[in-house]
């Protein structure tokens, strides 16, 4: 579990690096692919997707 969570952790500051830099090219997106996937599998997964669905329920509740 250290390894995953380091790995998670490294993914998640080069995440944030290349977006910060401005330019996400092929490499950097596959980063980003692996945090996704290395975040699903750990326990703040329900906790992420609860957040979404409450914000997409928000969002599609907006009437114009």
């Amino acid at each position: 579990m250290a390894i995953s969570i380091s790995l998670l952790l490294l993914l998640l500051i080069l995440a944030v690096v290349f977006l910060r830099g401005g330019g996400l090219k092929l490499s950097h997106a596959v980063v980003c692919v692996l945090l996704g996937f290395f975040l699903a599998g750990t326990s703040m997964a329900p906790t992420i997707q609860n957040g979404i669905a409450a914000t997409t329920d928000m969002v599609a509740g907006i009437k114009f």
